[in-house]
């Protein structure tokens, strides 16, 4: 699995911070969650950090959910018999 990249955080005058993806606003922290987040993003690996705050990674699962029967395309609704 590719590592998470084009994740960057700004950090307002009103202990805000927000999260950008590739130029797009991924999410907005305020207060506890902002220092919680601020706290992980010095000491771990920070695209990694950013990626799991947003939600934005991947889990590992994909290939196995490609095959699933809900994501199978579906046939005509005239094919049924």
């Amino acid at each position: 699995m590719p590592k998470p990249h084009g994740f960057t955080y700004e950090r307002h005058r009103d202990d805000c911070v927000v999260i950008t993806h590739r130029g797009r606003t991924a999410a907005t922290l305020r207060g506890d969650r902002a220092e919680k987040f601020l706290a992980e993003v010095e000491s771990g690996d920070a695209q990694l950090v950013m990626a799991r705050w947003t939600g934005a990674y991947k889990f590992g699962n994909e290939r196995l959910a490609r095959s699933h029967p809900r994501n199978q395309p579906r046939g005509h609704p005239g094919d049924r018999r």
